[in-house]
Formats: C-alpha cells, sequence, structure tokens
C-alpha cells in the first residue's frame, strides 16, 4: 500500500468513527439551536432524473409528518468526474425506476412510454421563474410527475405559452453551487444537519434521526414512509421453488476496493442458496484502476453511506485499509487460484472482511496469508499465484461483459436477461427471481 492510501484509510477510519459521527450531528444542533433556525431539510431533485421523481412522491408526508422546513432546489448532477458514463446511467436509471415503482405503487411512465423530453428546456425555465418562491415545491413536484409518467397535456399546460429564455442556466448553477458547498455531488438527495440522504433508499435514515430529535407531529410516522421499508424487505423462500432449476447462474460482479460490493456478497450467497442457484462471482479491477475517477466528495460519501448501511445490515466494518493498485490486483491473482480449488467466495469472503472490517493490508505477504489461509487456502501456492499474470484477461472479460449490460460500477447482479446495480437492490433481485418461479412453490416466509 502507497503512503497516500495508508494516510487516506487511517483519515477516513477517523471520520468514519462513531464518537466523531455523534460529535458532529451534536455540534450541528447546537449551532441551529444557537442561531433559532427552524430543521431545515434540502432537496436537490433534477428534472429528468427519475429518482428525483420518486423520492419527490414522498416529500409531501414528510413535512407533513415532521416539524422541518423543506427546501427545494433546481439542480443538475454535477460533470462527469462525479457521473463516468452519464448516457449508461441515464438509461439504467429509467429501467431501474420502473421496477422500483411498480413495487412501490407510484405511478411511472402509465400515461406515455417515455418522458416528456421534448418540453425540458422550456419547463426548467417556467420552474426557474418560481424558483425559491412558497409554491415551487408544489410546481416542481407536478413537474416531476408529469414528465416521469409521460403525461404530454399535462406538461403543455405546466409550459402554457411560455417561450423558453434560458434562465434555468444561472438558477441550476447556483444550486449546484450550494450542493458543492454542503459536501455532495449527486441529485435526489436531501441534506440535513451536515448528512446526505441519497433517494428512496435512504429516506428512512432521515427519518430515523428526526424521530431521535422528537420532531414527529402526530401519533404516528407516516404510513407512506414506512410502507417503503415493508417493501424492501429481503424475503427468500422456505423451500427451493422447483421452477428455479431452469434458472440460470447468478453473476455477480464484484470489486475487491467496492464496500458496497463487500455489503452484497453475503445475502447473495443467501439467495443463490434459497433458490439453488449457482453464484458466479467475476471480479473487475476498482474504478480508479480502469480509468474512472472517484472524486473526494464521493468518496467521502460512499464511505460514510457504506458504514451506517454495515451497521443496518450487521455486517462487520470496524476498520478498513484500501486495497487500491497492488492488493486489489493480488486479490485478483489469488482469487483466480482460489477458483480453481472451488473456494472463491470463501476467499472474496475472507478478503471482503479483511479490507472493510480488520483493517489489513492485502498488499502485504502478511496480510495475504492470513485472507487465504481464512479461505482454507494452501499459502504457498496462493503466493504463487500472485506471480501469475492469467487473471488480467479474466478480469478484462468481466469488465467487457459488464459494460454490454450497459453498467459499469459494482456490485452488478445478473440473471439471465435481468442485471441490477448496486446492494440496494438485493431485495429486489429477490423479488425478481420469485416472479421468475412463480407456480405455487417458493412461498415466502
Amino acid at each position: 500500500m502507497s503512503l497516500k492510501s495508508r494516510i487516506r484509510s487511517k483519515a477516513l477510519n477517523v471520520l468514519l468513527d462513531e464518537r466523531v459521527s455523534s460529535a458532529k450531528r451534536f455540534g450541528s444542533e447546537m449551532r441551529r439551536r444557537v442561531s433559532g433556525k427552524s430543521h431545515e431539510v434540502s432537496a436537490f431533485l433534477q428534472l429528468d432524473d427519475p429518482y428525483s421523481y420518486l423520492l419527490s412522491t414522498y416529500l409531501p408526508c414528510l413535512v407533513e409528518g415532521y416539524d422541518i422546513r423543506l427546501t427545494v432546489n433546481l439542480t443538475q448532477a454535477l460533470g462527469d468526474e462525479f457521473m463516468p458514463m452519464p448516457a449508461m446511467l441515464a438509461e439504467y436509471a429509467v429501467a431501474d425506476c420502473r421496477l422500483l415503482a411498480l413495487e412501490l405503487g407510484v405511478p411511472f411512465l402509465d400515461k406515455g412510454d417515455t418522458p416528456v423530453v421534448e418540453h425540458r428546456r422550456t419547463l426548467l425555465d417556467v420552474l426557474a421563474g418560481e424558483h425559491g418562491n412558497e409554491a415551487f415545491p408544489e410546481l416542481f413536484a407536478a413537474a416531476l410527475s408529469a414528465y416521469w409518467r409521460g403525461d404530454a397535456e399535462g406538461v403543455a399546460r405546466l409550459v402554457g405559452g411560455f417561450v423558453s429564455d434560458g434562465r434555468a442556466h444561472s438558477v441550476i448553477e447556483a444550486s449546484n453551487t450550494t450542493l458543492r458547498k454542503l459536501g455532495h455531488y449527486s441529485t435526489a438527495t436531501l441534506h440535513y444537519g451536515g448528512e446526505w440522504y441519497w433517494g428512496i433508499d435512504r429516506l428512512h435514515y432521515l427519518v430515523s434521526r428526526l424521530e431521535g430529535l422528537g420532531l414527529r407531529v402526530g401519533g404516528k410516522p407516516p404510513q407512506a414512509l414506512l410502507a417503503i421499508q415493508q417493501a424492501v424487505q429481503l424475503n427468500l423462500p422456505a423451500t427451493v421453488p422447483a421452477r428455479a432449476e431452469s434458472l440460470p447462474p447468478l453473476e455477480l460482479f464484484y470489486s475487491f476496493r467496492s464496500p458496497y460490493s463487500y455489503l452484497a456478497l453475503g445475502r447473495l450467497a443467501a439467495i443463490a442458496d434459497a433458490f439453488g442457484l449457482r453464484l458466479d462471482i467475476r471480479p473487475v479491477l476498482p474504478m480508479v484502476m480502469r480509468g474512472l475517477k472517484v472524486p473526494r466528495a464521493k468518496l467521502l460519501y460512499i464511505a460514510a453511506d457504506a458504514k451506517r448501511e454495515a451497521e443496518r445490515l450487521q455486517i462487520p466494518f470496524a476498520s478498513f485499509c484500501d486495497p487500491v493498485g497492488a492488493g486489489a490486483e493480488r486479490c485478483m491473482a489469488v482469487f483466480a487460484y482460489a477458483e480453481e480449488e472451488g473456494r472463491g467466495t470463501e476467499f472474496v469472503r475472507a478478503a471482503g472482511n479483511a479490507i472493510w472490517n480488520e483493517a489489513i493490508d492485502v498488499a502485504t505477504d502478511k496480510g495475504m496469508r492470513r485472507v487465504a489461509e481464512q479461505a482454507g487456502l494452501f499459502w504457498p501456492e496462493a503466493a504463487a499465484a500472485m506471480s501469475d499474470e492469467g487473471w488480467r484477461d479474466k478480469a478484462e472479460q468481466n469488465r467487457n461483459a459488464m459494460t454490454d449490460i450497459g453498467l459499469w460500477g459494482v456490485p452488478v447482479f445478473k440473471l439471465g436477461d435481468l442485471a441490477l446495480w448496486g446492494q440496494d437492490r438485493v431485495w429486489l433481485l429477490a423479488r425478481q427471481i420469485e416472479d421468475l418461479c412463480q407456480d405455487g412453490q417458493g412461498i415466502l416466509e
């Protein structure tokens, strides 16, 4: 491990320490009280982002259910350094949100097959003209709904006879400046008291924080917010469905530097076992080793988010050691040997725990030996495997296969024609497999 990586790992471990996080929350609340300000939640939404639309449908009940002041910002995702494959992301996001909306009962592209893109620029200017006004959040919600329901007539009514004048540019730039200043880069995000919550997937963390501050209005939490958590529970069949025998292997595109890959692995293995599927792990090099940037703001958010997700999922995540560079390459080489020995999954589990929980430096022989032996591998052969460069061709094949399905980040889960991205979609994967097996068997527990 390089000195830079070692310093970065130590600094992030300090920042993610629970005592530091608690102190930050305490300081934020003290500053709010001293200033006399209300509990302000800032939403950063993008018109042509379907995740922003899904999130917007839950904001009214958030405002009604808690004593907060909501500020809505018309925003655009930051540049290519944060979103390296924008065209791929845009296409995948629509497919992903279509599945999410169906599970959550949110109307999505139900009045048209595609969003109303032909009026996008004019609609942005209309929104910019009302930005900051009291009625803006309601107007923006209506615009997002019409746009993402494919409601051409609804968009036409919102646009009326307005002629686009480009005013949205300055409003979006100002909102993006605020986004950067607060330390984030993405839309469909909520900010409160120094912490970030992305989309409906992280809304429950904000709700929990507001609950802890005693900000609930009324006797019970908003039912719509509780329904999200009920919908995304991971449920597995009590017995292997008969039809699962005809299903292809479950493929996992995995990076040893991705905390989200580590968080997904155990649940993916459980899904494979529950449905009697073969789990094929297909490692790829980390993004930064494939020429894709991971800016500081993105790295900080991912680390903090992975930490709280690990705690929620009860997955060990005490302290980590960044494996970027030699560490990742050595893991790839030893994995190839582990696969030959029939212990590929065991090695990936051991490496993940070493990297993300025990802060073991897998770039060293001492660290890798510990991982190999925990995975049940013979160390002399594992050590010899690290000098074999054959894994590089396989890694490139895996990267190409992942790109061919329109994705570049990990973890990616693929089952036949179905491809899902991110550890947040493990529950949805199980739901989709269950649908494929519907024949009266595989009743959920």
